[in-house]
């Protein structure tokens, strides 16, 4: 199961990408988010957690990083696997900017359908906010 949000952004990905950088902050713009925090570089491979305003504490790993282009996060659940994937296209004198969800394994469809659900509803504020806070820094 995958659910996909996308957003026009008056910046450059060299603009965009210091807002996921800065892991301890994604709560300012992301409604979503308690909190969140990285150990150590936002490289491939680093750990973290993320504490969303509804639900329990996440495990987060950073699976792929490229820098001003792209960034995923995955979490483990119970014989599945949420995969956050984040990216910038350059478009014009804006970005097109992608927020995909991804839940896969045996119970994909049924974590789909539990967390999936508030996934989808919050997207739109998540992708809102990013927007707000970066052409208000632009």
């Amino acid at each position: 199961m995958q659910i996909e949000e996308k957003i026009r952004i008056q910046a450059t990905p060299e603009q965009i990408f210091p807002f996921y950088e800065n892991v301890s902050t994604w709560s300012s713009w992301d409604p979503g988010v308690q909190s969140s925090s990285i150990d150590g570089e936002f490289i491939t491979g680093a750990k973290g957690r993320l504490q969303p305003v509804k639900g329990p504490e996440a495990k987060i790993e950073f699976t792929e990083i490229t820098k001003n282009q792209s960034f995923t996060t995955t979490s483990k659940l119970p014989l599945c696997t949420m995969s956050f994937v984040h990216e910038l296209v350059p478009s014009g004198e804006a970005t097109e900017v992608t927020h995909k969800v991804v839940f896969s394994g045996l119970l994909s469809p049924l974590f789909g359908r539990l967390i999936g659900t508030g996934i989808r509803k919050g997207l739109p504020a998540t992708m809102q906010g990013l927007r707000n806070a970066v052409e208000s820094k632009s």
